[in-house]
């Protein structure tokens, strides 16, 4: 953001941004565009490209023959910092119906389809309740679905929850386990019911495998040649064919699984296994601080 946006109201700082996104991904914008998704009237639209042009003159010209504004030749941004990850961020909202069209900053997206997971639903009652009581800091009575077999069916237990994490595929609640007195991994779409609350037995402060992280460091695969790892380094962004991801050590098994690093990575092909760890021992020994390769949470062995 520059200088130019310290003085100016935040509503219409947030349209002269959405005048450089439209300009920027797509070339052009209209005063219709602005009014259309802030439902402003036509003179505030074109008070606001009036004001964009007085203050970046260089990037924005009004075409007559095609009556909307376009960029130059020489724009350079001076609301908005181009992110490509969170255009193609709305670009999957909107191709997996998450956000509306309208909704979007995108005004005309390309033909875009995503590969749709199968739909893991969490209830919303029972979230809202879970969610207060991380807020309020409290335990709550849950009766909840393990596949394990050390308890086959639906039992109610208490828990102290305190976080929420997503691994890619599934949301978990991080929480203190008042039956087996220590903090584990819940599947939220597991949880059947909400009982009762009551003051927590543990708090964030306790759960070590939590607080603490690790570096997870990722190289390409040694078996591709000098081009491929060099392409597979830009696309992970790694600086000198190495990542270093900073990880918590409660979700170094759920990092590991998403990326199919199991320590043997390096014997499968390269062309199907595009990173290997570059650190292993360092990640197993991160492993086995947070309590064993296996982790024991109630997701550990849930499909």
């Amino acid at each position: 953001m520059s200088d130019d946006a310290a003085d100016i109201r935040w509503g219409v700082e947030q349209r002269l941004e959405f005048i450089e996104f439209r300009l920027f991904w797509e070339g052009g914008v209209n005063r219709s565009d602005i009014t259309s998704y802030f439902g402003v009237s036509v003179p505030q639209a074109s008070k606001d490209l009036s004001q964009y042009q007085a203050l970046a003159p260089e990037n924005i010209a009004y075409d007559k023959s095609r009556k909307r504004y376009l960029k130059t030749k020489g724009f350079s941004p001076r609301f908005l910092k181009p992110d490509s990850d969170q255009y193609l961020a709305q670009l999957q909202s909107i191709a997996d119906r998450t956000l509306a069209p309208a909704e979007a900053w995108i005004s005309e997206p390309p033909v875009t389809d995503v590969l749709r997971m199968p739909h893991r639903n969490v209830d919303s009652d029972i979230l809202r309740v879970t969610l207060e009581a991380v807020r309020e800091r409290k335990a709550l009575e849950i009766r909840y679905q393990s596949l394990s077999e050390k308890r086959p069916g639906p039992t109610w237990r208490w828990i102290s929850p305190h976080a929420f994490a997503f691994d890619g595929h599934r949301w978990h609640v991080r929480a203190f386990c008042h039956l087996d007195r220590e903090f584990k991994d819940f599947l939220l779409p597991r949880f059947l019911k909400t009982r009762a609350t009551a003051d927590a037995e543990a708090t964030a402060q306790d759960d070590t495998a939590w607080n603490e992280f690790t570096t997870v460091a990722l190289k390409p695969h040694p078996q591709l040649n000098d081009d491929q790892k060099k392409i597979v380094a830009q696309d992970y962004g790694m600086k000198g064919d190495r990542l270093n991801v900073p990880v918590r050590l409660a979700l170094v098994y759920y990092f590991l699984k998403r990326l199919n690093l199991d320590f043997e990575e390096e014997k499968r092909l390269a062309r199907e296994q595009h990173v290997v760890l570059a650190n292993p021992d360092d990640v197993r020994a991160a492993l086995n601080r947070a309590g064993s390769l296996q982790p024991k949470s109630t997701t550990s062995a849930a499909a």
